[in-house]
């Protein structure tokens, strides 16, 4: 796998029960990161790397992805009418020119690994980038895609991104036993879905980054499905080490976990105090705050 990833899938089927009663009418993807959804950021990370062709893999029931990343005629004429040259540019312009948005409907939820297979007919046969929004991650430098891609490209190899996380939490991630890592990177020999602190390989976890063979999608279908029907892409993942290398790479730049509440917390606190023109009174407001 020495082609440069052109296309990405962004799973976005979920239902969002951790943030009920928002997520009744709201998708968990458009949750707001001070005036951005969470999406928008995913997206503009696949973008930097060099996608092209995003894939949205959703339900039957969520527009509001489509609706998004569709054109607002109404929207654009008034905001045309009245001058609004900033905001028609924001609005107009959520893809840029060249780059196309795929819906594909995800019939059950059966897991991340079906997800990811429902996008098969689009991806073809070519290596691709899998990104989870709820994993939000803030570099000043490349983006977390960009730097896997590019490795991924002079490697060959597909890539997962990992960060170190403390023993006791390594039975709420994907865990990855490597070889020789170094340079932010290892040659993965074993993947363990949510081990248990004591027989987890090591705490480098799996986060929703992937840069992936096209393989995966033959492995995916010949997954046994687990608890509830599901099939998982770290089951796919785990054989396709048999067959192809495939390394973890601890990615410069800080996740947020916007899947929790505290992680959107904290997300939108880092955001609004580095932003241009929100900074200082972020900053004030919070400093205000810790003083009562």
């Amino acid at each position: 796998m020495t082609r440069r990833i052109r296309k990405a899938v962004f799973p976005v089927a979920g239902l969002g029960t951790r943030f009920l009663p928002a997520t009744k009418s709201v998708p968990k993807e458009m949750m707001p990161i001070i005036d951005r959804p969470l999406i928008q950021y995913a997206v503009d990370e696949a973008i930097e790397a060099g996608c092209d062709t995003l894939i949205f893999v959703t339900n039957r029931y969520k527009h509001a992805v489509a609706d998004y990343f569709d054109k607002a005629y109404e929207l654009e004429q008034k905001l045309e009418h009245a001058g609004k040259t900033a905001q028609l540019e924001l609005v107009r312009y959520v893809l840029p020119s060249g780059v196309r948005a795929v819906f594909v409907t995800q019939a059950e939820a059966l897991g991340l690994g079906h997800a990811v297979l429902c996008a098969k007919p689009v991806v073809g046969d070519e290596p691709f980038a899998v990104l989870l929004p709820d994993d939000l991650v803030w570099n000043q430098g490349p983006g977390a895609l960009r730097q896997m891609a590019d490795t991924a490209e002079v490697t060959g190899a597909s890539v997962i991104a990992v960060e170190d996380v403390p023993k006791a939490k390594t039975g709420s991630y994907g865990i990855v036993a490597t070889e020789d890592f170094s340079n932010r990177q290892g040659r993965i020999r074993a993947i363990v879905e949510k081990p248990d602190p004591v027989k987890a390989p090591s705490n480098l976890a799996v986060v929703g980054r992937y840069v992936l063979d096209p393989e995966i999608f033959a492995l995916l279908e010949n997954v046994e499905p687990g608890s509830g029907g599901e099939i998982q892409l770290t089951d796919a993942i785990a054989a396709l080490l048999e067959k192809k290398p495939v390394l973890a790479y601890r990615f410069e730049g800080k996740r947020f976990d916007c899947g929790t509440h505290i992680g959107l917390i904290e997300a939108t606190i880092e955001f609004a105090l580095s932003h241009e023109n929100l900074s200082g009174a972020a900053r004030e407001i919070m400093q205000k705050a810790l003083a009562r």
